[in-house]
């Protein structure tokens, strides 16, 4: 079944490109005016539809206090004979783009809730907190206000270090975690040697700038299939560009389908006639700072054995946390650890093997 999602996905993905590129030269005469974005808005239009029709879910936005907002992706009609599912995503995108492979098999069995955590996709807070145990309040916060009382987490990377303090500060909310891929508990000499490994600077391979870091982030993080190897510079351009603007700024509400063109109006103004706009991301800086927190070293990073059974899983080809982190994290949190290792497979098992993380994770949750 892999196998099969992969070969069209990179049937897919050529003939999208093909179409874009064609597109592009076609409308080159008027290269001397900024170009519009296109594709991603129509993209984030059809991700948005197919998680209403195909996974039963809407979007809502809850307001924690007068200065967060969490924004979710929740179900339509809540299914009481089914479990509480919250997946958590890391940095690359908000959460649509990181689940879409995987939501429609996992929405048959639970209850699915997908946070975009602060700073992504559609989520803010004026407060200054930086650190995942912020994140994890806000999310817990948000899904209370969602009425759920007990669920399971899974989450990937970043999400990780959230889905671990979730799991220490609230074990009444939090019956069971899957972490996969991720740098929880890692000493401060670990991430230095890693970021040596990898020869990047850590700031610009997950904040990437340009299509060049962009390319570079997917080829490190997926082992199977690059979904950009087709994708045109001009298209990963449109996506920084769109991706650089507050989460708000083209906003599709997927119950009525409609557009704010408030937003759009301003999204044009920013985009055709002010370049520095356009790249200024009101979120990098704070982005950023999530980032510089988790590499500055601290006593509190330490990851203690919790009372939930937890599972983690790992691709064998990671070039981010590479599996000498795993063992080592399963050793960390105790004899409720439990670890699975994905073959071929590289840091977003997401995108290399959505099928079988989803078998672990419904095997694991639903035992």
């Amino acid at each position: 079944m892999e196998r099969l999602r992969l070969f069209l996905h990179h049937i897919l993905s050529f003939h999208i490109s093909l179409a874009s590129t064609i597109s592009h030269y076609l409308f080159s005469p008027f290269s001397k005016i900024r170009r519009f974005p296109i594709i991603t808005p129509i993209s984030e239009w059809f991700l948005s539809v197919y998680f209403k029709f195909a996974c039963n879910l809407i979007q809502c936005t809850v307001d924690l206090d007068d200065q967060t907002t969490m924004h979710f992706l929740a179900p339509a009609h809540r299914r009481f004979n089914k479990p509480n599912l919250v997946m958590i995503h890391g940095y690359g995108g908000n959460s649509k783009w990181q689940f879409v492979y995987q939501v429609a098999s996992l929405a048959e069995s639970f209850n699915v809730y997908i946070p975009d955590l602060l700073f992504f996709g559609k989520s803010y807070s004026n407060r200054a907190n930086r650190t995942e145990a912020f994140q994890a309040e806000c999310v817990a916060a948000g899904l209370r206000r969602l009425g759920v009382e007990r669920c399971s987490i899974y989450a990937i990377s970043y999400g990780g270090f959230v889905c671990y303090r979730m799991a220490e500060m609230h074990p009444e909310l939090v019956e069971k975690a899957v972490i996969v891929s991720s740098g929880v508990g890692c000493t401060q000499s670990q991430k230095g040697e890693q970021m040596k490994n990898v020869g990047i600077d850590v700031l610009d391979l997950l904040l990437p700038r340009t299509p060049v870091g962009m390319k570079r982030l997917v080829e490190l993080s997926v082992h199977k299939s690059n979904p950009l190897r087709w994708a045109p510079d001009f298209v990963l351009e449109e996506f920084i560009d769109v991706s650089a603007l507050n989460g708000n700024s083209i906003c599709f509400h997927v119950d009525d389908v409609k557009v704010n063109v408030g937003s759009i109006v301003d999204y044009v103004d920013a985009f055709i006639f002010d370049d520095d706009k356009t790249m200024c991301n009101t979120n990098r800086k704070e982005k950023q700072e999530l980032v510089e927190h988790l590499l500055a070293n601290s006593e509190k990073c330490k990851v203690q054995p919790l009372s939930q059974e937890i599972l983690l899983v790992w691709g064998d080809k990671d070039k981010i946390f590479p599996l000498n982190f795993a063992y080592e994290l399963q050793r960390n949190l105790g004899p409720k650890a439990s670890l699975e290792i994905l073959r071929d497979a590289g840091h977003a098992v997401n995108f290399d093997s959505p099928d079988s993380l989803n078998d672990l994770i419904k095997g694991f949750i639903l035992e």
